[in-house]
């Protein structure tokens, strides 16, 4: 039963992680009204493992892309590398202060407090879902008014990576929705909006996972596991993966056809529609 869930919460995941609704959202929501508790190491390792899954997806795709925008030249990727460091180092930097603020103001007194612990309200994911759904459909509606360049500079990076660390502790913040947004009102094209976008999620996903990895063997570490429970731990994370990772694929085709089919306003209605379902639930108490 529980690899039938984990195939459910993969091709969720898959599906909605490289489409801007916030696949955590959705992943959440499912474990919720499956009856799992999403905030244990087990299953926040389980998330990223699918974040991963989609990760290599992304590597898959957008592999030509890379090599005909980043990869021509020595001086290109140089540069591409840089803007990759700036929104990433931006990302960390604001992500560490929000962490330490969570963490030591909003859960002062609980034991052993760890950001983790907000992933699963749902009253929060709906406000994060309501507000990247408005700033999605505000710059769907505003794209055909700005001037859009071809490239994104040092301006433009250090605005996605600021934007892109507001999803790491809020749930329901879409992080491809807020970083694509940002960089549509920031005057890039969308296609090189998409392309950074994705760009930045194969770095940022390696620490997330050696993070959860390190909050499972921690909570596990009073047992005595072998190489055999080790293997135990992590199959289901391994086998959820993989789902992901070929859910992923078809949800990047549709992506961008519907990025460039000028529909993009639309994804920030269905975040919308999902903040009210989620906070339905958590005024309910379910």
């Amino acid at each position: 039963m529980i690899y039938l869930k984990i195939i459910i919460l993969a091709i969720l995941q898959g599906a909605c992680e490289l489409l801007p609704v916030s696949s955590s959202a959705h992943v959440i929501i499912a474990e919720e009204l499956m009856g799992i508790n999403p905030v244990t190491p087990a299953m926040t390792l389980l998330l990223v493992m699918l974040h991963t899954g989609t990760m290599f997806a992304v590597i898959l795709y957008f592999r030509r892309a890379w090599k005909e925008s980043y990869f021509k030249s020595r001086e290109t990727f140089r540069s591409f590398a840089f803007l990759v460091v700036v929104a990433t180092f931006v990302t960390g930097t604001i992500g560490l202060v929000l962490k330490e603020i969570i963490e030591k103001v909003f859960l002062r007194g609980t034991p052993h407090a760890q950001v983790e612990m907000i992933f699963g309200n749902l009253g929060l994911i709906g406000i994060s879902l309501a507000v990247v759904g408005i700033l999605i459909i505000f710059s769907g509606r505003r794209e055909k008014g700005l001037r859009l360049q071809s490239d994104v500079g040092l301006r433009e990076s250090a605005w996605i990576g600021a934007v892109q660390a507001l999803c790491l502790p809020f749930r329901g913040f879409s992080r491809s929705g807020a970083t694509i947004s940002t960089g549509l009102l920031a005057g890039v094209t969308k296609r090189q909006a998409e392309e950074f976008s994705f760009a930045l999620v194969v770095v940022l996903t390696p620490p997330v996972v050696i993070r959860e990895v390190y909050r499972l063997l921690e909570a596990h570490s009073s047992a005595s596991l072998g190489a055999s429970g080790i293997f135990d731990l992590f199959l289901p994370g391994l086998f959820g993966m993989i789902a992901s990772f070929l859910a992923g694929l078809l949800a990047l085709r549709w992506l961008s056809n519907w990025l460039e089919g000028g529909r993009w306003k639309y994804f920030g209605y269905w975040c919308l529609t999902m903040s009210a379902v989620s906070l339905y639930l958590y005024h309910t108490g379910f």
